[in-house]
C-alpha cells in the first residue's frame, strides 16, 4: 500500500519533478484533455473525475500522513483532479485549453477567498477540496466567457 500510495499521490512520479510539480501535472492533464479525454462521454468523465478524486483523497492521506506533512508539495494528484474538472465538457481548442490551464493555476496557486478555507479540511480531503474548489472557479469563468461572447 505504501508504493502505491506514493505512485499514485505523486501522479507517477511526476511530484518529484523539480520545478512547479503541480503545474506540470496540470499540463499533462491538459494534453490528455486535447487529446483523448475531451471524445468520452460526459457520464463516463464524471465518472472518471469521481474516481481519481476518491483515489486522491485516499492515497493523499496516506502518503502525507507517512511523511508527516499536512500537504507535501510532492502530491500532485490534487492538481490532477482539479484540472480534469476545470476542463469538464470544454472544447478541445488549445487556446481554450490554455486559458482554463492559466486559469486553474491562477485560483490554485493564490487560493483567494472562499478557496483558502476549503484546505483546512483534514488531510486527504483539505488537500483535494482546495483544488476542486479552484478548478470550480476556473470552469465557471471559462464558461461564463464563452457565454458572453
Amino acid at each position: 500500500m505504501k508504493l502505491f500510495s506514493k505512485i499514485t499521490a505523486t501522479f507517477f512520479g511526476v511530484g518529484y519533478f523539480p520545478v512547479a510539480p503541480g503545474t506540470l501535472t496540470s499540463a499533462i492533464i491538459v494534453l490528455l484533455y486535447k487529446f483523448f479525454l475531451y471524445r468520452l462521454s460526459w457520464p463516463i468523465y464524471l465518472l472518471l473525475f469521481f474516481v481519481l478524486f476518491a483515489l486522491g483523497t485516499f492515497v493523499s492521506d496516506v502518503y502525507s500522513r507517512r511523511l508527516k506533512k499536512e500537504d507535501p508539495r510532492t502530491v500532485v494528484i490534487d492538481e490532477a483532479a482539479g484540472q480534469f474538472i476545470a476542463l469538464f465538457l470544454l472544447s478541445p481548442q488549445w487556446t481554450l485549453c490554455a486559458a482554463c490551464f492559466f486559469l486553474f493555476r491562477f485560483f490554485d496557486i493564490l487560493k483567494p477567498f472562499p478557496i483558502n478555507r476549503v484546505e483546512t479540511f483534514p488531510r486527504g480531503f483539505g488537500i483535494m477540496l482546495d483544488d476542486i474548489a479552484a478548478a470550480i472557479f476556473a470552469g465557471i469563468l471559462i464558461n461564463l466567457f464563452l457565454l458572453l461572447t
